[in-house]
């Protein structure tokens, strides 16, 4: 046993390390005072000058949770509202389970809106997982062939300051509770709400790959800075990329937004994916209980997913949309 001592308040704590990290070094989090510390073994002293709070929220400490055969876990995030997370999530799971894969979709949201998407009322879902109220299994509700839903709700609000209060390994809680699910599945894809909190830094502590949607207007390549400089308080403890930066609301009769696209390209090159171009049916569908490939599969907004869908799984040959739109040939 170590007794580690708030430098703050003088609390101490009696922690099994060996147990907490296989790492020397590692952040925690006084539950008395809410003080944040790093803690380094390799010296006599164990505690440490307080670290700088950052913007976003920080990991309690950076140890990796054993996992066996783990399938793709792609979040889709962004700190900006209104970029099309959702839709984009919904869509992208319901093509990869369409072209034949396995898919569970995470709605980490409090307003439940992939549920909504997909026209589904599960009666369990993230909450019961995290809290441990259900079984693994029984918080897990079929939505599509090939698609499970870990629906997300106004519940979740509870299960954050749930997380909050943990002395240690807060930012493990989904990791682990994924633990006995995620091997039956090809990919998990998360979707998050805007901002970070504990349980978007969840969420980044589980993924291995960020796909970032970005509408194309003024703000977005501020906001998309933004995020990557936030990301790096996250990659100081966990390894994560981001892989993919998706175009929305492309309206090819507007040329801000081609030329937004344009900057997009010049700045981050191939992670910059084939735009999803603005369409009002989009807007339509959610009313419906229906995917894009289900509204209306030969609209330009099926051609557009239909293309990520390719891109995500490498795989030129899947079919899903009317028309193929992977040249962005009404950009040039």
């Amino acid at each position: 046993m170590t007794i580690i001592v708030c430098p703050n308040c003088s609390k101490k704590y009696r922690a099994d390390t060996n147990k907490l990290t296989t790492r020397k070094k590692f952040l925690v989090r006084c539950k008395t005072c809410e003080h944040k510390f790093v803690i380094n073994l390799e010296q006599p002293a164990l505690v440490q000058p307080p670290v700088v709070e950052q913007k976003v929220v920080e990991p309690d400490y950076a140890s990796t949770p054993n996992s066996s055969k783990s399938p793709r876990k792609i979040c889709v995030t962004l700190s900006k509202g209104g970029v099309g997370k959702t839709t984009t999530a919904v869509n992208l799971s319901a093509g990869l389970a369409t072209a034949g894969y396995k898919v569970l979709l995470i709605d980490t949201d409090t307003q439940g809106q992939s549920s909504f998407m997909l026209g589904k009322k599960p009666p369990a879902g993230l909450t019961e997982l995290l809290t441990g109220e259900l079984p693994p299994k029984e918080t897990i509700f079929p939505a599509r062939p090939n698609l499970d839903l870990l629906s997300g709700g106004r519940s979740l609000a509870g299960v954050k300051r749930i997380i909050d209060k943990k002395s240690f390994g807060s930012e493990w809680t989904l990791a682990e509770a994924m633990e006995k699910i995620d091997s039956d599945y090809d990919y998990v894809i998360i979707d998050t709400s805007p901002g970070w909190d504990q349980l978007t830094v969840n969420v980044l502590f589980y993924a291995d790959e960020i796909l970032t949607p970005v509408a194309l207007e003024v703000m977005a390549l501020h906001g998309l800075s933004e995020f990557i400089k936030n990301l790096h308080a996250i990659k100081k403890y966990k390894e994560i990329d981001l892989k993919y930066i998706v175009p929305t609301f492309l309206d090819t009769r507007v040329e801000q937004p081609k030329n937004i696209y344009r900057k997009l390209q010049g700045l981050y090159g191939d992670k910059v994916c084939t735009p999803i171009r603005y369409d009002e049916e989009l807007s339509k569908i959610p009313s419906y209980g229906q995917t894009i490939f289900e509204f209306i599969p030969d609209g330009d907004g099926a051609a557009d997913y239909g293309a990520l869908v390719r891109t995500i799984a490498k795989n030129k040959n899947i079919l899903l949309g009317g028309h193929s739109s992977d040249e962005t040939s009404q950009i040039a």
